[in-house]
């Protein structure tokens, strides 16, 4: 092999091992690009996110009913004597709520409200009110609320409480009473739907690490 072919073939060379160094530059500068082109897996909701939404959602149905609904007269108070009591809950107590007395109380206080509201429906049937399909949409998924919630209890060993019977008003003989009863019950869950569902996200951390 002369001079000149054996120079030739060491230019080859340095081509060949320089294209290949580009190449591999090229490569490398694309990794960031394929990357952030790979798609992110979601994460899926627990049931404590399931259980926030949820009690979202029924907090939009009940202010729904009541702006469809609004009630331009004075209401008048306490015809519910076996509601949840709110007074004792603010957004001062969220913070240090104890994971399992608190989702049976929960689901004590929704067990109390699906009564009170399977009532209403009722009533309202006998009187043609104009709020009963929604009613009867928020009363479904009260239901599977409280279904998640027991799901959610069993998971962590939290106690059922003794239902209490609910103490309902007398037969209401007009309209009217079924107006005022309806916004009454109304105002008070969409209080309680507030307050829970904030208790449900300040929950979620205690929920992972009791688990």
């Amino acid at each position: 092999m002369n001079r000149a072919t054996v120079r030739i073939n060491s230019r080859a060379k340095v081509l060949l091992d320089s294209s290949s160094s580009l190449l591999f530059s090229l490569l490398l500068a694309q990794l960031p690009v394929f990357t952030n082109a790979s798609p992110v897996p979601q994460r899926r909701p627990t049931d404590m996110d399931k259980l926030s939404n949820q009690t979202k959602n029924l907090m939009k149905l009940t202010q729904e009913l009541l702006r469809e609904h609004a009630f331009d007269s004075d209401v008048e108070p306490h015809r519910f004597r076996s509601l949840p009591e709110m007074s004792n809950r603010s957004a001062n107590s969220l913070n240090n709520l104890e994971l399992k007395p608190t989702l049976s109380q929960l689901h004590a206080d929704l067990k109390l409200y699906e009564h009170h509201f399977e009532w209403l429906n009722k009533v309202s049937k006998k009187h043609h009110h104009p709020a009963l399909p929604k009613l009867v949409e928020m009363i479904r998924e009260m239901k599977s609320l409280i279904n998640l919630l027991h799901r959610q209890m069993l998971r962590v060993e939290a106690p059922r409480l003794t239902q209490v019977t609910p103490s309902l008003p007398p037969h209401l003989p007009y309209q009217f009473d079924v107006l005022q009863s309806s916004h009454e019950l109304l105002q008070h869950f969409k209080l309680f739907c507030d307050w829970a569902y904030r208790a449900f996200i300040s929950l979620k951390p205690k929920v992972s690490a009791a688990q």
